[in-house]
């Protein structure tokens, strides 16, 4: 399932956090997940293909204010 990661809405977001979550619930590597993130934190949208169990995903973004939209 492919998803886009809009923007991160937390007032002080966690740069490790929300990389290790990219990098765990998607097809990435650590390197690319980190670049991911910056993306993300400087207002570009992502897409990511969710590897495993969706639901976790999900859930994991919205715990560090990550505001997603499902393409795919």
């Amino acid at each position: 399932m492919t998803i886009q990661l809009i923007s991160c809405d937390a007032d002080r977001p966690d740069r490790r956090k929300i990389a290790k979550a990219i990098e765990e619930h998607t097809d990435t590597d650590s390197n690319t997940a980190r670049e991911y993130t910056e993306y993300l934190l400087e207002g570009s949208p992502v897409d990511v293909e969710v590897s495993s169990n969706e639901s976790s995903a999900f859930r994991a973004f919205r715990k560090l204010d990550i505001e997603y939209e499902i393409l795919e």
